[in-house]
């Protein structure tokens, strides 16, 4: 019998579908109480009880991987992004890494453009000041006369792109890799340096991998060189805008707003004065809810779970759902 820790917030509700399934392939949960994500001191109170994991942002730090080794064998990570998982010292434990690529790609370049719409039509802030009493009309602007600049044109910002030009936006692109020549052709991105991009964008889209290169990459430097009217939405991860930098300018006018799904410090502090600003949405890291994407995402995190243990299993039985 294989022991997997259970800690994916997202499959947590519906362990009961799941839980008869791993148990026909000899698999046996343990299910800690989970809420956002395991910290490094959750994890470690279960160093050495388990073979693999199932879970979501939890904190596989250098330390935890090693009190957890050499038993643990896959850590299967619900959703596409790793940073929370030292992959370094996964590869030197001979320990696997699974996920989901291109997961919600349609969720959250759909909440970008809706984002883009709210800010541009205004509709959040004519409901809410009808709703207060007042005839108040306020002024908004087209798409087709604004500029999105995308950070980072991987799959989700190939699909930000997409969309934003469907609507008739011009549609700034950056990327530390070459971006493929067909693509730009197809939808006239132009690809642009950081810099030039954050002074010419109406809206920056921030759609990067966390990684050491882009960590703090928006911080204040570069927002001071944004355009006063520049609205920032970040959908991807915390970390990559500098938050104490970012509240500065929405405070002192250098950008004119925000649209944050993500966050330093998850859940947001109550007392962060994003909490207070007018000009900021915000969001519980959710812009991946889908049904379709999420059934998918579940059922190949349970695939990649059995392929790290070794364990051959029927396709049958594990639906995805499509």
């Amino acid at each position: 019998m294989k022991k997997v820790l259970f800690t994916a917030p997202y499959m947590i509700p519906f362990v009961d579908r799941f839980r008869p399934v791993l148990g026909r392939y000899g698999i046996e949960l343990i299910e800690p109480p989970v809420e956002e994500r395991m910290e490094e001191a959750d994890l470690l109170r279960y160093a050495g009880q388990f073979d693999g994991t199932i879970c979501g942002d939890d904190r596989y730090t250098v330390r935890v991987l090693e009190a957890c080794s050499p038993r643990l064998k896959v850590i299967s990570k619900w959703g596409t992004g790793i940073d929370s998982i030292d992959a370094d010292a996964c590869q030197k434990l001979g320990i696997t890494i699974g996920r989901t690529l291109n997961a919600f790609t349609t969720p959250v370049s759909d909440s970008v453009l809706a984002y883009i719409l709210a800010f541009s039509r205004k509709q959040p802030w004519m409901d809410r000041a009808m709703k207060s009493g007042e005839w108040k009309k306020i002024g908004g602007k087209t798409l087709s006369e604004q500029t999105l600049g995308v950070i980072g044109v991987g799959n989700i910002g190939k699909a930000v792109t997409r969309r934003a030009r469907a609507f008739g936006m011009r549609v700034l692109g950056t990327d530390i890799v070459d971006i493929d020549h067909v693509f730009i052709s197809e939808t006239g991105i132009e690809m642009v340096p950081l810099e030039d991009l954050i002074s010419r964008s109406d809206f920056i889209s921030v759609n990067c991998d966390l990684n050491p290169t882009s960590h703090h990459l928006i911080d204040q430097t570069r927002l001071s060189h944004a355009k006063p009217n520049t609205v920032i939405i970040n959908t991807a991860r915390g970390p990559i805008i500098d938050e104490p930098a970012l509240i500065r300018a929405l405070q002192s006018g250098t950008i004119a707003g925000a649209a944050l799904d993500v966050f330093e410090v998850e859940p947001l502090p109550m007392d962060s004065p994003l909490m207070g600003m007018d000009n900021v949405m915000l969001a519980p890291h959710n812009t991946n809810s889908s049904p379709t994407a999420w059934e998918r995402v579940h059922w190949n995190t349970i695939r990649n779970l059995l392929d790290g243990l070794g364990i051959g299993y029927k396709l049958e039985d594990l639906h995805d759902g499509n």
